[in-house]
């Protein structure tokens, strides 16, 4: 038994950073080029581009791919692919670029020149159709919607040649891990059958049941972290990862479960979201995703199992990584345990539903939290955390007042 192939016809990993001289001269021939200013979704879509997380795309789409994918989740060529992976700029700077020119693409924060691109294709887009199509919404309240309502009018598409892969290495060493890599600590251990498990919060109580369910029926669990960026209340990185290594510490067998983290920020589109999740993480080397409830969502914009129910809506053969559909768990007290709808007989008077959100609305507003909720070690890190923020804020208010 071998790890699932890597997404596309070739079945091998296509990253993009260049290395050594052939880096070196690309940069300095970067210095002359128009610079085009990236947002972080785009930030971190080029960087999975650069280290194969996105095989087998070569740049950002052109019109016939973004329509296609929007429309029905392939590109021209016929590749599955579920979310436009596109790169914007504003009219007059695309006015100003020529068709075939080659430019350097920046961090908008930061100034990195992050890549270079040769721009084959200007086109304008319908962004509320495509908001339609992927988030199932208009509504800008939603955080994917407002991302795509705020770029520029014009796309950009064409190969891309990675420079860098920001401060992600450094920020996040001993965390953030490329597919190569990934690919190499599944084979090292021996696993063929991995489960990857997508998080942007600390792990409570139902988070570990359904990495507990994976690990009865898979070699070994992936909790793959996303380092990008959130939204606002969310708990930042290094605040999850001590959390989870503690967590996998005390109540995981040893070596049933690794931690890596990706670059990308959440687009929070659900089960389109829940797709792409599927489709980087065989790149990754993950024969399954665990699908809980609400996968990658936002609000009430949609259904609680509609992430299930995508994988069944797409072409058989899209994907060589499959959901591990799992349903709603929860605390049970006439169970005396952890349950999921499928296990447990009792009514929701006896159920202790569990979330990330109310966990950290929970903590943020210093309420008592059951151990039946999150373990003790873990909602220790996550006090002294919320605690430490409300030190900052009185601090601030103090020397406000004194000013």
């Amino acid at each position: 038994m071998a790890l699932v192939n890597p997404h596309g016809k070739e079945k091998k990993l296509i990253p993009l950073l260049l290395e050594g001289a052939e880096l070196a001269a690309e940069k300095e021939k970067a210095k002359g080029m128009t610079q085009v200013k990236l947002s972080s979704r785009e930030v971190g879509d080029l960087i999975m581009l650069g280290i194969g997380g996105f095989t087998p795309l070569t740049g950002f789409m052109g019109q016939a791919d973004w329509k296609g994918v929007c429309e029905n989740y392939t590109m021209a060529d016929g590749l599955f692919w579920p979310i436009p992976i596109t790169l914007s700029t504003t009219k007059g700077q695309a006015d100003s670029i020529k068709d075939g020119e080659e430019i350097a693409l920046v961090d908008e924060e930061n100034g990195e020149v992050m890549a270079t691109m040769t721009v084959n294709e200007k086109y304008t887009i319908d962004k509320e159709y495509e908001c339609k199509q992927v988030f199932w919404t208009t509504e800008t309240d939603h955080p994917g919607v407002a991302k795509v309502m705020e770029q520029g009018d014009v796309n950009l598409a064409g190969p891309v040649k990675v420079l860098s892969e920001g401060t992600f290495p450094t920020e996040y060493k001993g965390i953030y891990m490329t597919p190569v890599e990934s690919r190499k600590l599944f084979e090292d251990k021996g696993w063929t059958k991995v489960a990857a498990f997508q998080t942007r919060n600390p792990m409570h109580r139902s988070h570990e049941f359904l990495a507990k369910i994976a690990i009865d029926v898979c070699d070994g669990v992936y909790i793959h972290m996303l380092l990008g960026k959130l939204k606002a209340g969310d708990i930042p990185a290094d605040v999850r990862q001590n959390a989870i290594d503690t967590l996998i510490e005390n109540y995981f067998v040893k070596d049933t479960v690794s931690v890596g983290g990706y670059p990308l920020d959440m687009r929070y589109a659900g089960p389109r979201e829940a797709l792409l999740h599927a489709l980087f993480r065989q790149n990754f080397g993950c024969s399954h995703l665990i699908v809980g409830r609400d996968h990658a969502g936002v609000g009430d914009y949609y259904g609680p199992f509609d992430a299930h129910k995508i994988f069944d809506e797409i072409p058989a053969g899209s994907l060589e990584t499959q959901p591990l559909k799992i349903d709603w768990t929860f605390w049970c007290d006439k169970c005396d345990g952890m349950a999921s709808m499928k296990t447990c007989p009792h009514g929701k008077e006896d159920r202790l539903l569990l979330s990330g959100t109310k966990l950290r609305k929970m903590l943020s507003e210093g309420e008592d939290v059951s151990d039946k909720f999150s373990r003790p070690e873990v909602l220790k890190i996550l006090r002294e955390y919320y605690e430490g923020l409300t030190e900052k804020v009185e601090i601030k208010l103090h020397s406000h007042a004194e000013g």
